[in-house]
């Protein structure tokens, strides 16, 4: 018989609202972490992005600050993006809509006046990405003595992204004794130490092999000769099949503003898709994240900068425009669609560069990704030399990694060249 989340011993308040959202029945890291949580251990959560995981920790945090009290913070949970942050915030105010409990979300590319006057008025949680809160903690705006728990939330996240300064200096800053919780979708080694670092004694919970993508997940490749061809399938898709709801991730800011302007005016038409990067402004992207969310829009074109932050249920296809370089990113971009137990789409374009790393992703997912062919009537384009040069150094620069005696191709094509024989033309 499966638990519910009444057999989880939280409180009235938050089944009332767990109701409320509905959610029937609690997902296995759910099931797994809550009671442990409420035990009072420290726990290292391996979970991917759409397992539940938020309200996970979230849940019992809430049922041990219980009430509004005093002015100063109790629990602290950092995250990597101000998208996170936001949907992080936005989860926990939902969950405690039937207490007085105080959330503050912090985060950068707003001015912080309008944050500290929400510290000044009293808060219980606070949900911040680490640069923001130092800022803030320097200023002395928030109070640290009166901190219970701290949750780092895509804790590999946050270590790509440099943030292991704050962090450390975060750690330094807040009361020794304390309860510690630390999620990621990966287990890589970097994790691990910083696990061992700031956890004591903790409980290990992996409802998944580290890094695995969500078995609900359709994935497939399509392997393509050049950029003009990948804008070419893509016009395809999107007109000869049924794209209810899609994200399409993208390496660059430059890529992601050309797929934008080629679906808006060949293929979607305005007011049906945006597109997310870092050079759009703070409004701009909560703007276009809550419009995807609410249906009115039905493409979102992005960077990874937002493959984290979105939370949003429906979403039938990613598109993986470009290959993700960091490996585990491929893991959370997918995790954008199949979340909550409902099926979803992944097709990554893949040049012959990326072959490399898609190997790689392949290797980490334990999985093969299958290959679908191009459909008979995508226009295969011819590949310029400009764009066929980089791809070969590209691949030059692939296989030095692999062997650091090669020279590479552009060396072996120089010295055959210089091998060759003189010959005088003969004089007429």
């Amino acid at each position: 018989m499966n638990k519910t989340f009444k057999d989880l011993d939280l409180n009235k308040q938050l089944i009332m609202a767990v109701e409320e959202l509905g959610y029937t029945e609690p997902t296995e890291i759910q099931e797994k972490a809550i009671p442990i949580i409420q035990a009072g251990h420290d726990v290292l959560g391996i979970a991917q992005t759409g397992t539940g995981k938020t309200a996970a920790y979230l849940l019992p945090v809430l049922m041990k600050v219980k009430y509004a009290q005093g002015q100063n913070m109790r629990a602290l949970v950092l995250a990597p993006t101000r998208e996170l942050v936001m949907q992080i915030h936005e989860a926990a105010v939902g969950l405690a809509k039937y207490t007085d409990l105080r959330m503050v979300a912090l985060y950068g590319g707003l001015g912080p006046k309008t944050q500290m006057e929400n510290l000044k008025k009293g808060v219980d949680i606070i949900i911040a990405t680490p640069g923001r809160f130092m800022d803030l903690y320097r200023m002395g705006e928030i109070p640290v003595k009166s901190l219970q728990y701290l949750i780092l939330d895509e804790a590999d996240k946050m270590m790509d992204m440099g943030f292991m300064p704050q962090i450390r200096q975060i750690l330094e800053v807040i009361p020794r004794k304390r309860k510690n919780l630390l999620f990621s979708a990966t287990f890589q080694p970097r994790v691990e130490r910083l696990s061992e670092e700031f956890l004591e004694a903790p409980y290990k919970i992996e409802v998944t092999p580290s890094a695995t993508a969500a078995s609900t997940v359709e994935q497939h490749i399509y392997r393509l000769p050049n950029f003009k061809t990948k804008i070419n399938l893509l016009g395809y898709l999107f007109e000869n099949t049924e794209i209810p709801r899609a994200i399409i991730f993208c390496r660059t800011k430059a890529v992601a503003d050309n797929v934008y302007k080629f679906l808006e005016r060949k293929v979607i038409g305005s007011g049906k898709i945006r597109v997310l990067h870092a050079n759009k402004g703070q409004n701009t992207r909560i703007n276009a994240i809550n419009d995807f969310k609410s249906g009115e829009i039905q493409v979102l074109v992005s960077t990874d900068v937002a493959a984290r932050g979105i939370d949003v249920s429906g979403v039938s296809h990613v598109i993986n425009f470009d290959v993700p370089l960091v490996y585990e990113d491929y893991v959370h971009r997918i995790g954008r669609t199949g979340r909550a137990k409902s099926e979803g789409i992944a097709l990554t374009f893949v040049l012959k560069h990326e072959e490399f790393h898609i190997e790689r992703i392949e290797k980490l997912i334990r999985n093969p990704i299958p290959e679908l062919p191009i459909p008979e009537k995508v226009k295969i384009e011819e590949t310029s030399f400009e764009e066929n040069q980089e791809m070969l150094k590209a691949i030059d620069t692939q296989r030095k990694k692999l062997d650091p005696t090669f020279q590479g191709a552009f060396h072996e094509k120089k010295a055959k060249n210089a091998r060759k024989p003189l010959v005088k033309k003969k004089k007429k």
